[in-house]
């Protein structure tokens, strides 16, 4: 199996903690025998998703870990960053269907708390790393169930469809077609 291939896009904002979030991250990749690509730093995590758009869309890169710490204002501001840029990295991983390990703490947090969550990159990478690998063995799967069936499912037996025949044909009528009343009564 290919070596799994991962970037890191990492807020500058709260710098001290991310700083340790992100060398905590490569470390993990190394020990998880990954490769880390590219480590872009970005000026807050609100400002993530369009380089985490930019990373998705390279071929070098398998999935990606975002890390950052949004900590407690004395407004919501933290709240909305968190939920907006969360919201939108998540949507990136669904539109170019790679895994993004998501490493942000907060909102609500205290300085404090940051730095004790500071072990959320690892827990990121350890997400991103293993939905990179069940991604990988799902395309087997589905490539290989586009040319023949897995019977290897206890109690459960899979026939190959058979073509239809040449003989078959829709009805002809109203009255044999089972679903004809249906239509009639509620279309």
């Amino acid at each position: 199996m290919d070596r799994i291939r991962l970037g890191i896009v990492a807020a500058e904002f709260n710098y001290d903690i991310t700083f340790a979030m992100v060398e905590l991250a490569k470390d993990h990749a190394k020990f998880l025998e990954c490769d880390v690509v590219e480590v872009v730093r970005v000026p807050g995590v609100f400002d993530m998703p369009l380089v985490v758009k930019k990373l998705l869309q390279r071929d070098d890169i398998d999935g990606l870990v975002a890390l950052g710490a949004v900590i407690e204002g004395s407004t919501e501001h933290d709240e909305i960053v968190a939920q907006h840029a969360s919201r939108k990295i998540a949507d990136l991983a669904l539109d170019y269907e790679k895994p993004v390990g998501l490493g942000i703490t907060g909102p609500g947090m205290s300085r404090l708390e940051a730095h004790q969550r500071v072990g959320y990159a690892k827990r990121a990478v350890e997400a991103a790393v293993k939905m990179i690998k069940t991604l990988r063995t799902i395309n087997k799967t589905t490539s290989t169930a586009s040319t023949s069936y897995d019977n290897s499912l206890p109690g459960i037996d899979f026939q190959t469809p058979s073509a239809p025949e040449q003989n078959d044909k829709p009805p002809e009528s109203e009255d044999d077609d089972p679903l004809s009343g249906f239509f009639k009564e509620f279309g």
